[in-house]
Order: structure tokens, then C-alpha cells, then sequence
């Protein structure tokens, strides 16, 4: 897969992973597709790291989602700390 093929791979789970967890932390009122996308993109990133220290591998299209998801609820989580709505 080129590089756009891996930009599109990004721009997909992150705004289905972003979706996913704005779901649970009930803020999917508050936030639209680019919020959702740009979540999911960072929790891929979060999510990343933090199963990568405890030493899980890396899997396919589900276990992707499941770790972007993962860190994208940190991450919403750690938002409404710093915003003060905890």
C-alpha cells in the first residue's frame, strides 16, 4: 500500500475509531466528523504506545480499531479532565 493508501488507512480507522469512542464518552453531539477523525487518529497514536509497553504485538483491522478506540477514550477522558467536567 502507497503512501495515500496509508493516509485513507488512517482517515478511516481514525474516524471510525474517533466515532466509536465519542459513543462511549457521550460527547457525539459536541463533535463532528473532522473532531471524530482527528480523535481517532491520535488514539491510534495513544493507543498505540500504551500496547506497545506492555509488550502486545500488533494484529489486523480489528485489533487496530480496538486499540485506536482504546486511546481515543484516554484521550476524550483526559479533555473533560482538563476541561473541568469530570
Amino acid at each position: 500500500m502507497g503512501t495515500l493508501g496509508n493516509l485513507i488507512w488512517w482517515i478511516v480507522l481514525g474516524g471510525l475509531a474517533g466515532w466509536i469512542a465519542s459513543m462511549i464518552m457521550g460527547t457525539n453531539r459536541q463533535q463532528g466528523l473532522l473532531m471524530d477523525i482527528v480523535v481517532g487518529i491520535v488514539g491510534a497514536i495513544i493507543g498505540g504506545y500504551l500496547v506497545s509497553l506492555v509488550g502486545l504485538g500488533t494484529g489486523g483491522f480489528i485489533w487496530s480499531l480496538l486499540v485506536a478506540v482504546l486511546g481515543a477514550v484516554i484521550l476524550l477522558w483526559i479533555m473533560r479532565m482538563v476541561r473541568g467536567r469530570a
